[in-house]
């Protein structure tokens, strides 16, 4: 029977989604249990994609990122893949009504990074978009199952919310991105010459988008709410962190919240909750 590959599928982002981010892995066993899965199918497509770019180094990436879209597609037409993770994303895409130009954005910002290394205003938008911000919407068209007003209602702070954890990315991988990648996603500064000021300017941008957010988190369904606000809480934990360290700091070494101040942030993050301070 399929099912039980279907299970298998699944089994498979989860564990994807376990060996990669510890934040997401616990962000996601704080939703309701309807969420679950098609969550850890979402996040292992992505995954997947960003390894393509940012790891095989020693393979053709143009040609193994080409063939996963062609894969992709052809997997939620046909409604099955022989590949597991593609096979539990195609399953989410079809059953929540995911846009397919969803998945194509965000196939499209994986594109850029095969090519794009220095990035303007528009392209950072652009890349932003399709890498983050769309990736949210996915996560959303599950969280509110098939009610469209809730989804109109809460998709701008959905997109404010992945652009805020992507660019808190960008900080916190600045280093990595620009010397072994030679990547530098914040347009009109050179990170030769990065200074506090320009990175103060980041992160007011930042600051702003986490405050958008949190006013859309508060409106999800109590069945999500946890799980979004524990992801919201770990990158705000780690935003602040970057933003008590100057320029060189963050230019010379990763900045990461331990395992162990992430449980401790899990259960704030239920306290608050429970008690609807959040």
């Amino acid at each position: 029977m399929k099912e039980i590959f279907d299970q298998l599928s699944v089994a498979c982002s989860k564990l994807i989604t376990k060996k990669y981010s510890t934040s997401f892995s616990l962000g996601i066993y704080f939703l309701g249990k309807e969420h679950r899965d098609p969550v850890y199918s979402i996040y292992g497509f992505v995954r997947l994609a960003d390894e393509i770019v940012d790891t095989f180094h020693d393979y053709n990436k143009p040609y193994l990122l080409n063939k996963f879209k062609q894969d992709t597609f052809e997997a939620i037409e046909q409604g099955i893949s022989l590949n597991p993770v593609l096979n539990c994303f195609q399953d989410v895409v079809n059953k929540y009504h995911i846009d397919h130009e969803l998945v194509k954005l965000f196939l499209h910002s994986m594109e850029m990074d095969l090519e794009k290394k220095y990035y303007t205003e528009d392209l950072y938008k652009e890349y932003i978009l399709g890498s983050a911000e769309v990736v949210g919407l996915m996560c959303l068209r599950v969280f509110t199952q098939g009610n469209d007003n809730h989804y109109q209602q809460l998709k701008p702070y959905a997109m404010k919310l992945g652009s805020a954890f992507q660019k808190v990315n960008f900080l916190r991988d600045i280093r990595a991105d620009h010397e072994g990648l030679k990547r530098n996603y914040f347009p009109d500064i050179d990170l030769t010459a990065f200074c506090d000021l320009q990175k103060k300017s980041i992160e007011q941008e930042i600051e702003q988008e986490f405050e958008e957010a949190l006013i859309g988190i508060k409106m999800l369904p109590a069945s999500s709410r946890n799980g979004v606000y524990l992801s919201y809480i770990y990158y705000k934990k780690l935003f602040c962190k970057i933003k008590g360290l100057s320029a060189d700091k963050i230019m010379s070494e990763r900045i990461r919240i331990p395992n162990h101040h992430k449980i401790g942030l899990m259960f704030d993050s239920m306290i608050r909750h429970k008690l609807n301070v959040i």
